[in-house]
């Protein structure tokens, strides 16, 4: 077994060679530390990420066409930034140079936004070496920042090891922020407030916490508790809702920054989150009970439905799953999501960014 990306150093004994990538150009050099440098201000992660899905053609090949469409819908949309190669991204049946593939044709997507649309990549992998390896050939790549979750052992992990898997991605990636994820519906490792917040305490690259264990109102909460107190946060770091934003109102009330998911109207969410920033909350209560019944029926197991309303909006042309999971959504879901997209935004046509006018 061979990572393209692995360091010498652990493929073949020589730890003065790194293999890296071909160097961005200069005027790409400059937008991504731009990038990077936004993710290293007081305006780190807040707002929304969506979570991208990565488009297959039925043949379960890559439609790079399709994810670079749908890069730049988010970013015409008025997303913060989008997250690439995550659960809802399939990373779990993707190769390494498929990886690379979908982090160049992000930064290439939204190079010419008009603006700074920070690209996230998820590089959790069983191996620690591995898990930097990858957020080193994201960061080359482009990347302003990488994802990192912590992957199940026979024997659990103790709290000091998971701690020194960050740091040692934090080593490895000098000035590259990190984003925590909790999700131990996944993963199946469970950790603790307290470890996170000592883990933002003791490593300041993390720079959010994506938290998505149950039950996120009272662990956001205690999350909270512990920054304000005992274990303050090494740098600037915040909180998103995740889980598809299924429990957003209750989150939204404990504190969180904003939103990273794979919900594929992020509109609603950017709706919801500047109620929320404002504390205007019955308008954010008010928008999360109107569109919860759409919520609801996209957070179902497997990434199919959301694929299909990536299809009903336009940005992909075939909602392929890789094998070997069911490679699209039963056609009675399909057409139970196009009826309920219907009754959700009546006469709306979601092929574009939804007008703010909806939400006013």
């Amino acid at each position: 077994f061979f990572l393209p990306w692995l360091p010498r150093s652990v493929v073949a004994g020589d730890n003065t060679h790194m293999l890296r990538p071909r160097s961005p150009s200069a005027p790409r050099a400059a937008l991504l530390h731009a990038a990077r440098r936004r993710l290293s201000s007081r305006s780190d992660f807040r707002g929304v990420f969506p979570i991208m899905a990565t488009p297959f053609r039925a043949d379960e090949s890559l439609d790079v066409d399709g994810f670079q469409k749908s890069m730049r819908f988010m970013a015409e949309a008025g997303c913060d930034g989008a997250t690439i190669v995550g659960v809802l991204g399939e990373s779990n049946r993707m190769t390494d140079r498929e990886r690379e593939t979908l982090i160049r044709a992000a930064v290439d997507a939204v190079a010419d936004c008009g603006r700074q649309f920070p690209i996230c990549v998820g590089t959790s992998h069983a191996g620690t070496a591995a898990t930097v390896a990858l957020s080193q050939m994201a960061q080359e790549l482009g990347a302003a920042a990488v994802m990192v979750t912590p992957t199940k052992e026979p024997a659990p992990a103790s709290d000091d090891t998971l701690a020194e898997m960050y740091a040692r991605v934090a080593e490895g990636c000098p000035g590259l922020p990190i984003v925590l994820q909790d999700h131990p519906a996944s993963t199946q490792v469970h950790m603790r407030p307290k470890l996170i917040a000592r883990i933002a305490h003791e490593v300041p690259a993390v720079a959010c916490i994506k938290l998505e264990a149950l039950p996120t109102p009272a662990r956001i909460a205690a999350l909270r508790k512990l920054w304000a107190s005992e274990l303050p946060p090494a740098s600037d770091c915040t909180i998103l809702t995740g889980l598809g934003a299924l429990y957003a109102g209750f989150d939204m009330e404990q504190g969180t920054d904003g939103f990273m998911t794979g919900f594929a109207f992020p509109e609603i969410l950017q709706a919801m989150n500047a109620a929320a920033q404002r504390k205007e909350w019955e308008r954010a209560h008010a928008l999360y009970q109107r569109y919860l019944p759409l919520l609801v029926f996209e957070q179902q197991p497997g990434v199919a439905v959301r694929k299909e309303l990536y299809r009903l909006r336009g940005l992909i042309e075939c909602a392929h799953v890789r094998h070997p999971a069911a490679p699209a959504a039963a056609p009675a879901l399909a057409k139970a999501l196009a009826e309920q997209v219907e009754r959700s935004l009546p006469g709306i046509d979601v092929s574009q960014p939804l007008p703010a006018s909806l939400f006013a």
